[in-house]
């Protein structure tokens, strides 16, 4: 193999690798492995799930996948989360294992949908970060203390990334087999 070719090759690969940590995401567990359950007693747990969440970092297509058992998972309104009531849910699960896919910037609602297990304390508040700011950006401005989670000591476990995956769009896989192409000669 000529040099140019080796060159072009090593090109190839770093472009191959900087394409997939571009568009990258990562599958969280909610509530690690103890899953999406019913806190024992506010008292005692305090509000493991916003806890668990404060140990994650969330970006734009993540997903968060909630595990359980006879219950559900609703994604509401900031003013229904503090109610603990939902009359229109943005979302509605109760398959005992629902994947959620973070779409957008921003906070998102999640509480259980069976009565009384809000109030008890499952419930949460996820922050997804931009995607991608620039250094010329203005920095957001922080959200009011009644929409952010609050900040609580850690008492529950931390919980890992289930898995990372890495989708390549079309457009991505297009201009590598152009570039293998060209380099191997088969054109």
């Amino acid at each position: 193999m000529s040099p140019l070719k080796k060159v072009t090759l090593v090109t190839i690969l770093v472009s191959f690798y900087m394409f997939s940590s571009c568009v990258s995401s990562t599958e969280f567990e909610v509530g690690g492995e103890d899953g999406w359950i019913v806190p024992e007693s506010n008292k005692t747990h305090g509000d493991i799930f916003n806890q668990w969440a404060s140990h994650n970092r969330f970006k734009v297509d993540d997903t968060i996948r909630f595990k359980y058992k006879k219950d559900s998972v609703l994604v509401v309104s900031e003013d229904e989360y503090k109610k603990c009531k939902a009359t229109k849910p943005q979302f509605y699960s109760n398959n005992d294992d629902t994947l959620f896919k973070l779409d957008r910037p921003g906070l998102f609602y999640f509480i259980s949908g069976v009565s009384g297990h809000c109030e008890k304390g499952q419930k949460m508040i996820i922050k997804v970060m931009e995607t991608e700011s620039t250094p010329d950006s203005p920095s957001p401005s922080s959200p009011s203390s009644s929409s952010s989670p609050p900040s609580l000591p850690a008492t529950h476990k931390k919980s890992n990334a289930l898995k990372t995956t890495v989708q390549f769009s079309s457009s991505c896989f297009v201009v590598f087999v152009i570039m293998t192409i060209s380099v191997f000669g088969l054109v």
